[in-house]
């Protein structure tokens, strides 16, 4: 039929109206429905440098971490959220959430729930994760915090790219003005040195190049970890922690400690920590997800530490 078309329009049209025609024709077949694609998506650059082309306004998403959905619920229009993973247990409304288990990563369950973007953590998924991730035509796109200052940031981010900027701005701002008022309450000194266990056979702690040094900073501490290692969670030997000889261990209660951790280390009770005893409990998830709580977790904090 477009032939025959084609052909009946030679017999009637001048050559140059007719060029005319099926020029403008073709553009309109190759430019048409690509301009209307293009309208749509926009590509940014993530926290890791990478490019990633999304939704202008995605309206199908999800986070791959428990503080990656954190972060979403305080910003995010939460219908949009699709899914949490098997750990994101927070906020409440989450819970609500159909399910995909991101460790081993489901991507068959992934591939079913359809979404425009996945939001994800750097040291919680990996590279290789993410590769098979953009392999189902599913865009990754990664945030990372190495300061409390980079949690107030992702907050504004994520705004920005769920055109929601009011509400993520007035998250933010009100972060930050709590923080403001932690650092001018934050000079003591001598600062105690805080090691973070995080596991305790093997001594895995929270190392030096973590959010948790700056939160510290902020509780009026330091972290007894000066030196920094290629992990962000680095293993150490009990005669490095003899040495280090931290004031302040956090991780759990000085008894829970005592029948446990230095009952497999009896030579640790040389330590500063144990000797006066100084060793406590803390809120795990609030120490360990970087999220829209990290204010919560230095005001606890600052609540424990002597």
């Amino acid at each position: 039929m477009k032939y025959q078309i084609i052909y009946k329009a030679k017999k009637s049209l001048p050559l140059y109206a007719l060029c005319v025609a099926l020029f403008f024709a073709c553009e309109s077949k190759r430019q048409g429905p690509a301009t209307s694609a293009d309208a749509t998506l926009h590509t940014v650059t993530d926290d890791l440098g990478r490019k990633v082309t999304l939704p202008v306004k995605p309206t199908r998403i999800l986070g791959l971490a428990p503080s990656m959905t954190e972060m979403l619920f305080a910003v995010a229009d939460t219908g949009t959220i699709i899914a949490r993973t098997q750990n994101c247990d927070y906020p409440a409304a989450a819970l609500a959430k159909p399910v995909l288990n991101n460790y081993p990563m489901d991507y068959e369950r992934l591939l079913a729930l359809n979404p425009q973007v996945v939001f994800a953590t750097e040291g919680i998924i990996s590279a290789e994760v993410a590769a098979q991730v953009e392999k189902l035509h599913i865009p990754i796109y990664y945030q990372a915090y190495d300061s409390v200052a980079d949690v107030l940031r992702g907050i504004r981010d994520l705004g920005r790219l769920l055109q929601r900027e009011e509400q993520a701005n007035a998250v933010a701002d009100s972060l930050q003005l709590r923080l403001k008022a932690l650092a001018a309450d934050s000079g003591r000194a001598p600062k105690p040195r805080v090691l973070a266990i995080t596991w305790r056979d093997p001594i895995y702690v929270y190392g030096r190049n973590t959010i948790l040094t700056d939160k510290l900073s902020f509780a009026g501490a330091r972290n007894a970890v000066e030196e920094k290692f290629a992990q962000a969670f680095p293993a150490l030997t009990r005669e490095y922690i003899l040495k280090m000889n931290p004031d302040v261990i956090i991780g759990g209660s000085f008894d829970h400690y005592e029948k446990t951790f230095f009952s497999l280390y009896p030579e640790l009770r040389r330590i500063n920590a144990y000797k006066n005893k100084r060793i406590f409990d803390v809120t795990d998830d609030l120490l360990a997800r970087p999220s829209p709580r990290v204010v919560q977790s230095i005001e606890e904090l600052k609540k424990v530490l002597p």
